[in-house]
C-alpha cells in the first residue's frame, strides 16, 4: 500500500507492506483521514505513536470501509462504513484497527467530513462533557474555536443548551463559527472580561493559564487539551483556592485500548444520533490527494482556516 510517511522532519509518500488484521481487528480501506495537530508534533519528532502503531506512518482518525475481518472480529461486516481513532497509520491507503476502537459513519456523513470526525468530536465530547461536565445553562468559553476540536466544542456546547463564548484570532472565520452555535465570538485579547465561566476548555496553551483563572466562573472548570503556544506557566492557586476552581488536562493517544473503546461507545451513545439527525457537522476547510500530503501538512501549519485538513488516500 502507499501511505503518507515522515523521513528526517519531512512528510512523503512510500509503499509499505499491506497491513493484516490480527485477533479481534478490522483492515480498513481508508477514504478520508483527517490532518491534526500531533501529526505536526509527530513530523518534528515531538510527539512519537504510542507502542504497537506504526512509527513513521502519521495519522489519528480515518474513515473507510471495512476490507477484512481478523479472528474474532464481529462488531463489522466486510464494506461497512466505519471511521475511528487510532494511534497512528492512517494517512495510508489501508489501515489496522481494533473493532472496540471503530464507529459506524451515520449515512447523513459522507467520507470527507467522516475523514475528520473521530478525533476532534472524541476529544471535544470526553473534554467537556464527561470530564468537566458541562451541563445545560451554563457558560462554556472555547479557545481556539476556529480549529477542528474548536468547531466541535462549540456545537456540543450549543447541543447540550449551554451558553457558548468562542475566542477566533481570525476576523474572517468569527461569523462562521457563530454558525456553528457560538452565542458570542471574541478575539482573544482581553477574553477573561467577557466571564465568567463555568467550563474553560483551553486549547491554546500556558499563555492563557493565569487569565482562565481571572475568567473563571464560582467552582468553575478548566480543561486543558492543547498546549502548542506552551506547556509551562505560572498557576495563582489563591485564586484557584477563592473560587473553588479545578484545573484538570487530558490526552486521547496514549490511552489503552479499554479507555478508547469506552470513549467510542459513548460517542455511540450521546453523539453519533446527533450527526444522524444533521444536528452537528465537520466543517472540512480543505481535502487533499494522498501525492499533494506536503501540500497538506502545509496548509495545515499556516494556520488561518476554519475546519478539517483531509487527505483522501
Amino acid at each position: 500500500m502507499r501511505a503518507a510517511t515522515i523521513r528526517d522532519g519531512e512528510v512523503l509518500v512510500e509503499q509499505h507492506p499491506d497491513p493484516e488484521p490480527g485477533a479481534g481487528q478490522v483492515l480498513v480501506r481508508v477514504r478520508a483521514a483527517g490532518v491534526n495537530g500531533a501529526d505536526m508534533m509527530q513530523r518534528r519528532g515531538r510527539y512519537p505513536a504510542p507502542p504497537g502503531s506504526p512509527q513513521d506512518i502519521p495519522g489519528l482518525e480515518l474513515a473507510g470501509e471495512v476490507e477484512a475481518l481478523g479472528d474474532g472480529a464481529m462488531r463489522f461486516s466486510e464494506g461497512d462504513r466505519v471511521m475511528g481513532i487510532v494511534g497512528g497509520g492512517g494517512q495510508g491507503e489501508l489501515a489496522v484497527v481494533h473493532e472496540r476502537q471503530l464507529m459506524p459513519v451515520p449515512d447523513a456523513v459522507p467520507f470527507p467530513e467522516a475523514g475528520g470526525l473521530p478525533e476532534v468530536f472524541t476529544t471535544a465530547h470526553d473534554a467537556v462533557l464527561r470530564r468537566a461536565a458541562l451541563r445545560p445553562g451554563e457558560r462554556l468559553l472555547v479557545h481556539g474555536a476556529a480549529g477542528g476540536v474548536g468547531t466541535a466544542a462549540v456545537q456540543l456546547g450549543r447541543a447540550l443548551g449551554a451558553h457558548v463564548t468562542a475566542t477566533v484570532r481570525n476576523p474572517d472565520a468569527r461569523e462562521a463559527v457563530a454558525r456553528l452555535g457560538a452565542d458570542e465570538v471574541i478575539d482573544p485579547d482581553g477574553f477573561e472580561e467577557h466571564g465568567p465561566f463555568d467550563v474553560i476548555l483551553e486549547l491554546v496553551g500556558a499563555p492563557n493559564l493565569g487569565a482562565n483563572v481571572k475568567a473563571l466562573n464560582m467552582e468553575g472548570r478548566i480543561v486543558v487539551i492543547g498546549i502548542a503556544a506552551g506547556a509551562k506557566g505560572e498557576l495563582n492557586l489563591a485564586a484557584l483556592m477563592s473560587k473553588r476552581g479545578h484545573v484538570m488536562a487530558s490526552m486521547l493517544r496514549a490511552r489503552p485500548l479499554e479507555l478508547k473503546a469506552a470513549t467510542a461507545r459513548a460517542m455511540e451513545r450521546e453523539v453519533l444520533p446527533l450527526f444522524a439527525r444533521g444536528d452537528l457537522r465537520v466543517p472540512v476547510a480543505q481535502t487533499f490527494s494522498l501525492d499533494d500530503v506536503a501540500a497538506a501538512y502545509d496548509n495545515f501549519a499556516a494556520g488561518g482556516k476554519l475546519g478539517k485538513i483531509i487527505l483522501e488516500p
